[in-house]
């Protein structure tokens, strides 16, 4: 296992989502249009706990999805089959404003093969995005709404996000792919 470097330590990502509802909540007046959907699997608790969040600040309950974009992505045909995971959204997403939740922004395919897939399902007034760490290094020109934290990277780094609900624990760390120590 590389040496990793802590970015977040568990309060440091309460207090990363409780910017980000803020946020939230502030840039679309309230949050009565607003859908969030997490893109699986890291987004999905990460979109819970935002919701929880502004329901919390707002006293309203926020729709929660799950997205699935394995089928969506550009890169299918040069990954070894897929694991489909179900895609839900507990909300009608017309004309709503769905916030995309993810933990980490890298290259931007990911989110792009999100926005197709959320077409796919409807058709929203808006999207905005909502990630907990923004590492750079982009191929396609897509900025987060809403960013727990910016770190920038190496190619040769990694950005682990690890959660309670998966991983019994609240962390973001920084590998270094090539094993050295990332300071």
């Amino acid at each position: 296992m590389p040496a990793a470097t802590i970015l977040l330590t568990a309060d440091d990502m309460r207090r990363a989502i409780t910017r980000m509802a803020h946020e939230v909540v502030e840039r679309n007046h309230g949050a009565t249009n607003v859908v969030l959907a997490g893109l699986q699997t890291r987004g999905v608790p990460l979109a819970r706990r935002l919701a929880a969040e502004v329901d919390r600040i707002e006293g309203v309950g926020l729709p929660v999805g799950s997205l699935d974009i394995n089928l969506y992505r550009d890169d299918l045909t040069r990954r070894p089959q897929p694991l489909v995971r179900p895609t839900s959204m507990p909300a009608d997403i017309d004309g709503k404003t769905v916030v995309l939740v993810d933990d980490v922004l890298y290259t931007g395919r990911s989110i792009r093969a999100a926005m197709d897939a959320i077409t796919d399902l409807g058709r929203p007034q808006a999207m905005q995005l909502a990630i907990l760490v923004d590492r750079g290094h982009r191929e396609l020109p897509i900025r987060a709404d809403y960013i727990g934290k910016n770190v920038p990277t190496a190619m040769a780094e990694e950005v682990r996000v690890r959660m309670t609900e998966m991983d019994g624990e609240d962390q973001v760390v920084l590998l270094n792919r090539e094993g050295s120590h990332v300071a």
